[in-house]
């Protein structure tokens, strides 16, 4: 009988658990107890109180995420890349009886020092369900990852998502603005202006002033930036990887779709894999292995 086994995702803000008895999904649970909200309760006890009535003495659980950061449980060392998909599953850090950590990934040179944390796992999933040269994995912190079927080489960071919020709601970009809503209009025409002229800077402040002067509708700059943001990001990021790599999206399926929409205008095509679905194959490879 194939053993069971669980499986988390333990993030900054939010916790997610799976009980598996090999590959059925037999329960799952949510939690707001990040890392960063256990509210003076040690890890232990959230482990237990988001697992209680699934472990005995025998059920391994595996977790990946910040709960392996500097904020987290422990510190589980980063594995410096190139690195084959493997090693992340035999380099697993324990914190208790048959509780590990994934590790994290980094890159350390002159031209490029990034870290991972969480879409590693991702990775090892994504890769068995849609293998890719090149994995864009949108989100706060977009990863660009190059790899084949065997190693991952080189990734960069780029914190389109961060820096949308941070100008809607913590600048003057975004100052006095009413509610905003859907208009895949205004989408497409910051997409335009940032593939075409991805020299960010410049033309930030522009944002403001169009709304400001008129031309663009207040309700809509959130989605004219989105576009922006999102299509200087694809530009600067084609040119670092070009060719004809094939290209994995792991993500949300909305934010896949403006990805999608970025990349296809840069003639380069894509295939879409869950980020949820893309980790929990990922976390399940290694689990099962440790579980049997």
């Amino acid at each position: 009988m194939t053993s069971r086994y669980i499986a988390i995702d333990w993030g900054s803000t939010n916790l997610r658990a799976w009980l598996y008895q090999g590959d059925e999904c037999l329960d799952n649970r949510q939690s707001e107890a990040g890392v960063t909200r256990l509210n003076g309760r040690s890890p232990e006890a959230v482990l237990a109180e988001i697992t209680h009535g699934w472990r005995d003495a025998a059920t391994p659980v595996v977790m990946a995420g910040m709960v392996g950061s500097n904020v987290g449980w422990k510190v589980a060392p980063y594995l410096p890349v190139p690195v084959h998909f493997p090693a992340i599953g035999q380099q697993l850090t324990p914190v208790a009886d048959k509780v590990w950590i994934i590790p994290g990934l980094s890159v350390s040179r002159d031209d490029n020092h990034n870290v991972m944390r969480g879409e590693e796992t991702q990775l090892l999933g994504a890769r068995q369900l849609a293998p890719a040269s090149l994995y864009v994995m949108p989100g706060t912190h977009c990863k660009w990852v190059l790899a084949d079927n065997q190693q991952i080489f080189d990734f960069r960071t780029v914190m389109t998502g961060e820096l949308h919020h941070l100008l809607l709601n913590h600048s003057l970009v975004g100052a006095g603005l009413p509610e905003q809503e859907t208009s895949p209009e205004a989408f497409a025409a910051g997409l335009e202006k940032g593939l075409c002229e991805p020299a960010l800077l410049p033309q930030l402040f522009e944002v403001r002033a169009s709304h400001v002067l008129g031309a663009l509708p207040h309700e809509q700059v959130s989605e004219f930036l989105s576009g922006l943001l999102i299509g200087a990001e694809v530009a600067t990021m084609c040119e670092r990887f070009p060719g004809e790599q094939a290209i994995t999206l792991v993500a949300g399926k909305s934010l896949a779709d403006r990805y999608q929409q970025a990349l296809s205008r840069v003639g380069r095509c894509s295939t879409f894999v869950s980020g949820d679905a893309a980790f929990q194959a990922g976390i399940r490879s290694i689990a099962h292995a440790v579980a049997n």
